[in-house]
Parts: structure tokens; C-alpha cells; sequence
């Protein structure tokens, strides 16, 4: 998996996004505006961080030989991305699922795969695969399977503004897409609540 690495000059992205108010008709040497091309330069640092960012990293020593081979769901990891198109946020949660084959992966290490995608300018449809098919290298299980629903602020504030209108995706891979049983499983747990 290859991994862009973007530049990040310290004292050009500042002046950028000063030559952006600019352009919208804005005073940068206004009080309110005076630190904001430094924080958001910082800001879209962070967000944009996940390209740097490797699974296989994440992941490091926290695979695990263990003889188990039922279905492990990590519900409900919430998440924020930026829209490739419109550079606005989308937001949601993701439902992971695997089939461990002989190993199993320290917990917290689902959410960062998330978020090391999540971290990056997105489409929700390409998020989906690539938290699926990284999980799937990383762990060789006999599946995997990501649903991820979310509100796109580029379709609520601009556009059609239609607020709460939700998106949701799904990539099934292995098992998940080849057992109907073993998807259907998935569905249904990620459906339940207490």
C-alpha cells in the first residue's frame, strides 16, 4: 500500500490560506482574523494526517495468535473527514467487523485504522474500501466487513441542503461477501442495541 506524503512547509500553508481570506474580500489584519491562517494551517494539518499513516504501522506487535474464529464487531467508531470535492467535513460512525484465522488484533487499533483514512481528503465510498481492504492485509482474516454511515455538510450547507440526510456504504470482503449467513450475522449485530 503506497502512501502520499504531502508537503507541509511551515510558513507557506499560513500564507496561503492569508492569500485565500484575501481573495474572499477579508482583512487578515483584522483581530478576529490575525492567528487564524496559522490555526488553520494547523488545523488542516490534523486533519489531513492520515496520509502519512501506515496499517501496517498501526497495527505493529498488537496481533495476537489466538485460536478464535467467531465474528469480532467494533460498532459505532465515530469519525471525522473532510470532502475531497468541496473541502467541507462529513462525519459519521463506522461498523467493522472480521473473521479472525488464527489471529486476533488489539482492540483500539480498529478506530486508528479508521481514522488513518478518516485523515485524509475523502469520498465515503473509498473510505469504506480502504478501512476494509487495509484490514483485511493486515490481519489475513477469513473476512472482513465495514459499514459506514454518515452526514456530508457539503450536502446539508451548500447544494441541496438537505440536513440529516445520512449516507451509508458497505464493503464486504472474504467471507463477508461469499456467505450470505455470515453477512446477514454482521447486519443483524450491528443493527441490535442494548
Amino acid at each position: 500500500m503506497s502512501l502520499y506524503r504531502p508537503r507541509f512547509d511551515p510558513d507557506e500553508l499560513p500564507a496561503i490560506v492569508a492569500r485565500l481570506l484575501e481573495e474572499l474580500g477579508e482583512d487578515v489584519t483584522r483581530e478576529g482574523l490575525v492567528d487564524s491562517p496559522r490555526r488553520v494551517a494547523e488545523s488542516l494539518r490534523f486533519l489531513t494526517e492520515g496520509y502519512g499513516l501506515d496499517p501496517a504501522a498501526i497495527v505493529g506487535d498488537a496481533l495476537f495468535h489466538e485460536d478464535y474464529d467467531d465474528m469480532v464487531v467494533v460498532r459505532d467508531v465515530n469519525f471525522f473527514s473532510l470532502c475531497e470535492h468541496h473541502l467541507l467535513p462529513f462525519f459519521g460512525r463506522a461498523q467493522v467487523a472480521y473473521l479472525p484465522k488464527g489471529k486476533v488484533v488489539g482492540l483500539s487499533k480498529v478506530p486508528r485504522i479508521v481514522d488513518a483514512f478518516a485523515h485524509r481528503l475523502q469520498l465515503q465510498e473509498r473510505l469504506t474500501r480502504q478501512i476494509a481492504e487495509a484490514l483485511y492485509e493486515v490481519l489475513e482474516p477469513n473476512g472482513v466487513a465495514v459499514v459506514i454511515e454518515a452526514r456530508h455538510l457539503c450536502m446539508e450547507m451548500r447544494g441541496v441542503e438537505k440536513h440529516e440526510a445520512e449516507t451509508v456504504t458497505s464493503c464486504m470482503l472474504g467471507a463477508f461477501r461469499n456467505d450470505k449467513r455470515t453477512r446477514s450475522e454482521f447486519l443483524e449485530l450491528i443493527r441490535t442495541r442494548g
